[in-house]
């Protein structure tokens, strides 16, 4: 029969024995909604949306490591790969979502209603990003051992904070951009790339998996400060029904919604001229993401 067992002494890492059958559903689901991703990345050539498949294999390897853990629920490695993987999955989906906006922003020509340069976005919020996953990440292993456990905790707590923070700061750079941008929609409306460019839309998928993935951030915030001997972490149904619910409706959501009509280029005439069979040969420059 299998039983929970301790890593020395009565030192356990496990309050209960992780469930196959919640286990093996999510990985089911987080590798239907990655594959679809992946295709759906791979043929629009939306590169910058690498990131958030990596964050999807993250979550179908946490789960796949979780199953394995029911076995062996004495492993440190095991347990630490797992936790680590579903832990800064949403990390990696926060570092698509800041790119989508500039993208956004500058499909529909709208840089200057933004009260962040274009420009600037997601270099200020992927570094924001790439400092909560280092906080979270190198804490991840403290969390092990019984002397250094609540340190561990209360970083990976730091960490989530800034995280929470960050998106904080991202909604509000999203909802003074969407303010500004229906205003002037409102005084040209019949003008304009926002007339071809679905940026309503666009804004809509990004506050959904901004506040999907801020309230993910709230509970586990919760989670680590009432400790590991508290409710939340003592039992298992909280973290599927407040991690991974809700971070597979992330990823539904961005599939659904998915960015690839947010392609920042124009093609500018350079040149115009005849060429020997007659016909009209033209040279154009196509200007890219870089000029935003």
């Amino acid at each position: 029969m299998v039983e929970l067992k301790p890593v020395e002494g009565d030192v356990y890492l496990w309050k209960y024995l992780p469930s196959i059958p919640a286990a093996a559903l999510f990985l089911v689901l987080f590798a239907v909604a990655t594959g679809v991703l992946c295709w759906r990345l791979i043929r629009t050539r939306t590169w910058f949306c690498i990131p958030f498949a990596i964050g999807g294999i993250l979550q179908v390897g946490g789960y796949g490591v979780r199953i394995y853990c029911h076995w062996h629920t004495d492993e440190i490695p095991a347990f630490a790969v797992q936790s680590s993987f579903i832990i800064l999955a949403p990390v990696f989906y926060a570092a698509s979502i800041y790119m989508v906006l500039r993208r956004l922003i500058c499909s529909i020509k709208g840089e200057r209603f933004s009260i962040v340069p274009a420009k600037w976005l997601t270099w200020i919020f992927v570094a924001g990003d790439v400092i909560a996953l280092s906080i979270q990440g190198n804490a991840v292993g403290l969390t092990f051992k019984e002397s250094t456990q609540k340190i561990g905790e209360w970083i990976i707590t730091a960490g989530l904070i800034v995280q929470i923070l960050i998106f904080g700061f991202f909604i509000i750079v999203c909802s003074i951009f969407h303010a500004r941008m229906n205003k002037d929609v409102s005084e040209n409306p019949r003008s304009g790339p926002h007339l071809t460019i679905p940026w309503r839309a666009g804004l809509k998928m990004l506050y959904a998996c901004s506040a999907l993935i801020m309230v993910r951030s709230v509970f586990r915030v919760i989670e680590y400060v009432m400790g590991v001997d508290a409710y939340l972490l003592a039992n298992e149904w909280p973290w599927y029904i407040f991690d991974a619910v809700l971070m597979l409706a992330t990823q539904v959501i961005f599939v659904v919604w998915f960015p690839d009509q947010f392609r920042p280029e124009e093609i500018v005439l350079k040149s115009e001229g005849d060429s020997e069979d007659g016909h009209t040969l033209v040279e154009v420059e196509r200007r890219g993401f870089d000029n935003c």
